[in-house]
């Protein structure tokens, strides 16, 4: 399946003949044999007769299905027809695709541009029952090597199918970012157990090559901190808010209207989506595993228009971000909004484009900006995968070699914050709340503007580096103290410098 050593020796024989040759020392030859080629200089009398042996590699092939032909699965499709000679001269293997599963496939023939033959059933509509059916025998194939899953969810159904999948000896290829973080040890287990590979750099932001990056690139160094933003959905919401002055409500339409939201965007505002790319990542640059029940997660449904107001006092946007950090054995990680400050390159990040942060100790910061999702931008990254597995194969390592390290408990968590309380209209409550927070040993930076509306109050309160659990017993201390001061729960949100 691999390219091995050498397995063919060709002994080409040459003779050429030259004409006015006198001046000359040397000839220059360029033989092609398959994607091979060869130059040599040669000297040479009035007639050569010479002969050479050539080591050449035998091409193997690896062969591709598909299950699922939607956007993502049509996507790899559309470029693996489109540009199949290039990819197996780069994968030094022919890379080939040989079948396809998929429900409606004349409409998915027509949408990628694909040849009705590639589809199980000869391009008529397939039952649910046909479906399987088809996937069952690809499973059983040994003519397909390798094969790419798009159906998409954590249901047992697609847990077992991938399991099956690597059972037989094939590699998978995924972009099921749910299903690898919340079900990922099995997965990866049987991976290990049959010694298959799994690729997956589509499963994190898209076009944006960061699982490589961490795996491959930054093996040279040591991953300090990640951070960024890993939701387009959720950065193009709070953008529409901070730029067109929107109510949440009205940005998650608008989000809905232009393609940038589902119908259901439960996943993209409340955090879990983002929390699914994150678990993978702190996997790949920390070698510990997390769960989604463990990872503090916070979305951004939440969000209101003075929250955005608040950032903007300070000089920072509101983003969702994705941050882990490792600190004496300890992973500090949460998914929450936080305020960005404007000298921070993440807050200039617009609309529905990804950006990751990474802080190594060796070579220092480093960001990768690209489009988060897209039919051909997350097909892309799931063709690269293919390519990495033909040509490397048995060296690439799925995941790393499991840390002792620990998740650090959220009230732990040491950043600047800026507090939003909403309170009665009554004198005396911003002192009393500001004497209440420097109690807990933590400094004040800023106090914002009072923000009225008939008998409420609102403002905030950004804070010097502490902890989270101080700023926690303060507001405890205040609702024991003046039971109803507080009409909401406070908004407690770091800031990002």
């Amino acid at each position: 399946m691999f390219p091995k050593e050498p397995v063919i020796t060709y002994c080409m024989v040459f003779e050429i003949k030259c004409v006015n040759i006198e001046h000359s020392s040397s000839i220059k030859v360029q033989v092609e044999v398959g994607f091979l080629k060869i130059r040599m200089e040669v000297p040479f009398q009035n007639c050569l007769y010479f002969e050479t042996n050539i080591n050449y590699y035998e091409m193997d092939t690896l062969n591709i299905a598909i299950l699922g032909c939607g956007t993502v699965g049509g996507g790899v499709a559309q470029i693996i027809t489109e540009i199949n000679h290039d990819l197996s001269v780069r994968a030094r293997t022919n890379i080939v695709l040989k079948k396809i599963v998929e429900l409606s496939p004349s409409k998915a023939s027509e949408r990628f541009n694909l040849p009705l033959g590639l589809f199980c059933g000869g391009g008529r509509d397939l039952t649910g029952t046909e479906a399987n059916q088809f996937i069952r025998e690809i499973i059983s194939s040994g003519e397909i090597d390798l094969v790419v899953e798009t159906i998409g969810g954590k249901s047992d159904f697609v847990y077992h199918l991938c399991l099956d999948i690597l059972n037989s000896g094939k590699h998978l290829v995924t972009a099921n970012k749910a299903l690898l973080a919340e079900r990922g040890k099995g997965i990866f287990g049987a991976a290990e157990a049959k010694n298959v590979k799994i690729g997956f750099e589509a499963a994190v932001c898209g076009a944006i090559p960061i699982i490589k990056t961490i795996q491959e690139s930054f093996t040279g160094d040591k991953v300090l901190s990640v951070s960024g933003i890993m939701n387009g959905t959720s950065n193009y919401i709070l953008t529409q808010m901070q730029d067109e002055k929107l109510e949440f409500s009205e940005a998650l339409k608008l989000a809905q209207e232009n393609g940038y939201a589902e119908a259901d965007p439960l996943l993209d505002i409340n955090g879990g989506d983002a929390g699914h790319k994150l678990i993978l990542l702190i996997k790949l640059a920390y070698g510990i595993d997390v769960s989604k029940e463990d990872l503090s997660i916070i979305g951004i449904e939440n969000i209101t228009k003075e929250d955005i107001d608040f950032a903007s006092e300070i000089d920072a946007k509101i983003k969702l971000i994705c941050y882990a950090k490792k600190v004496n054995g300890d992973i500090y990680a949460t998914v929450r909004p936080m305020l960005v400050k404007n000298s921070n390159f993440l807050s200039d990040v617009s609309g529905a484009t990804n950006a990751v942060r990474i802080n190594n100790q060796y070579s220092g910061v480093h960001f990768l900006v690209g489009k988060g999702a897209g039919s051909t931008e997350t097909a892309m990254s799931i063709v690269s995968d293919i390519v990495f597995i033909a040509r490397y194969g048995d060296k690439i390592q799925n995941i790393p070699e499991k840390q002792e390290s620990n998740l650090a408990e959220s009230h732990k968590f040491v950043f600047p914050y800026l507090i939003s309380f909403q309170t009665g209209n009554i004198p005396g409550t911003t002192g009393f709340i500001t004497t209440a927070i420097g109690n807990q040993e933590i400094n004040i930076e800023t106090v914002s503007h009072n923000r009225h509306k008939g008998e409420k109050a609102m403002f905030s309160i950004a804070t010097m580096p502490c902890t989270l659990g101080q700023i926690e017993k303060a507001i405890l201390v205040i609702r024991s103290e003046k039971p109803g001061m507080l009409l909401s729960e406070p908004k407690i949100m770091p800031i990002l410098y």
